[in-house]
């Protein structure tokens, strides 16, 4: 069983799933979403999901935060890259972007519900276990690759470099 970063071949490994997250900051706030069914359900966490063929990791974060809060992110910049490998061997590589704005009105979807958090009062409690360790290296604008071993829910071990 995989139970430490070390334990994988990441220069080959090849993940299950390509995704994105995104985040909008403004006015010392974050846009973060209530996922309300797909993987990470009833977690708060950013709007997201898979990388589509032919698409690129930022138009695939647009996307998916348009077809999840009914919002077009403007101003996206790329913040960090997440590795995620999983003891059932599932596997996730995200690409996690910023926007310093958005047009229309974030409304809830099927698949997430909008909740704005003061940067300074995330709720970490109901979020990822690994948020709160690269969640301020994005908000301080300072790229980040974070590598982390999951069981379930629960972490077992991470290695996050800073570029």
């Amino acid at each position: 069983m995989v139970e430490k970063v070390g334990d994988v071949d990441w220069e080959n490994w090849d993940p299950v799933v390509k995704a994105t997250l995104l985040f909008v900051i403004q006015d010392g706030q974050v846009l973060l979403i209530h996922k309300k069914r797909g993987f990470g359900k009833g977690k708060i966490n950013g709007p997201g999901g898979k990388l589509e063929a032919g698409e690129t990791w930022q138009e695939c974060a647009v996307r998916e935060t348009e077809e999840e809060l009914c919002i077009k992110a403007q101003g996206v910049e790329f913040a960090g890259e997440l590795l995620f490998q999983f003891a059932d061997m599932y596997s996730i590589h995200g690409f996690v972007y910023t926007a310093t704005g958005y047009e229309g009105e974030p409304t809830e979807t099927d698949e997430a519900a909008p909740i704005w958090c003061s940067i300074d009062d995330l709720p970490f409690e109901h979020m990822w276990e690994d948020d709160h360790i690269w969640f301020p290296y994005m908000l301080e604008g300072r790229p980040f690759t974070g590598r982390f071993i999951f069981d379930g829910d629960r972490m077992l071990d991470h290695v996050i470099e800073l570029g």
